[in-house]
């Protein structure tokens, strides 16, 4: 996949088009994808995905309360990599630009500089000033411009379509089984292994503290995990918990991302590890005393063993 910053001195070869945020590229962003690459190779052109950077909350919500995302840019270009798009345009995000006016950015932008003979977008996609670009807007400007623009229809759930909105709210949940199969892949946070107040290590579970890499990757609810561990090119069993340690922690307002990985003595400190989210085990609970979190966390290693087998 080619990657362009901004969309200046293009050379695509009739390109079929798609433009969103695409925050985890689920599901149904890969439905959308699947055909968008269909649609270029039967007209023999290429297949180009248009995203913005920063995302447009992080512009236009700045500083009205806290945000999460389910994936960081790199992690999105990855996952649409993968897909197989041709092209990935990264337009950057600013408060000018989003006030341009829909027909104004569709002229300008789709057509004058990416050159846009297809156009394929989502169920509900809006864009432009205020969100005033909706299908109807796109479909009046694809008659009058001369390309073609075709929706694709959401993948549907029992709670409606699958969405980057109701992932988050599932992974929040502690429902991660849902998350996972609306994603498509098992949900994961990067982060650098820093320095802990060691009482794991001091009852037999040595833990390794994480720093998420990305500052608003989408932490899961609190509870302890069935994870994998990605450290270099190896993947390594464990069991994580998120949380506020409230049988050890006199700090109860401090949240901390935990993870032992099993049968594992290296140091690591300062190293980025990937953490693969396969199973929730159970909810964060306070003990009356470390030997009885010892006991719960032997229990909850024999539960991730037996689950990531």
């Amino acid at each position: 996949m080619i990657i362009h910053k901004g969309y200046e001195a293009l050379d695509l070869k009739n390109p079929v088009v798609t433009l969103g945020i695409f925050d985890g590229v689920h599901r149904g962003h890969q439905a959308l994808l699947k055909k968008l690459i269909s649609m270029a190779r039967d007209v023999r052109g290429e297949s180009v995905v248009m995203t913005f950077d920063p995302h447009p909350r992080q512009v236009l919500e700045k500083g009205t309360g806290k945000m999460s995302f389910l994936s960081s840019m790199d992690e999105k270009t990855a996952l649409l990599d993968k897909a197989g798009a041709d092209h990935l345009i990264i337009i950057r995000f600013t408060v000018s630009f989003s006030k341009m006016d829909a027909c104004d950015f569709i002229e300008k932008v789709l057509v004058g500089k990416v050159g846009t003979r297809h156009l394929i977008v989502g169920h509900d996609h809006r864009f432009g000033y205020h969100g005033n670009g909706n299908y109807d807007t796109v479909e009046e400007c694809a008659r009058l411009m001369g390309f073609r623009v075709e929706q694709v229809q959401g993948l549907k759930t029992a709670g409606g379509a699958i969405s980057s909105s109701i992932i988050r709210e599932a992974l929040l949940s502690g429902n991660l089984d849902d998350a996972n199969k609306w994603l498509g892949y098992c949900y994961s946070l990067k982060g650098s292994v820093i320095e802990g107040r060691k009482i794991g290590r001091k009852i037999g579970f040595p833990t390794a503290n994480l720093k998420p890499s990305y500052k608003f990757k989408l932490i899961p609810g609190d509870g302890v995990y069935a994870v994998e561990v990605q450290i270099d090119d190896k993947k390594l069993p464990g069991m994580l918990s998120i949380g506020r340690n409230p049988t050890v922690n006199k700090s109860p307002d401090k949240r901390s991302v935990e993870v032992h990985i099993f049968n594992f003595e290296k140091e690591i400190y300062g190293r980025e590890i990937e953490i693969i989210f396969r199973h929730r085990l159970r909810d964060e609970i306070k003990f009356n005393n470390t030997d009885e979190l010892a006991r719960q966390m032997e229990i909850d290693r024999v539960n991730a063993m037996r689950l990531l087998e």
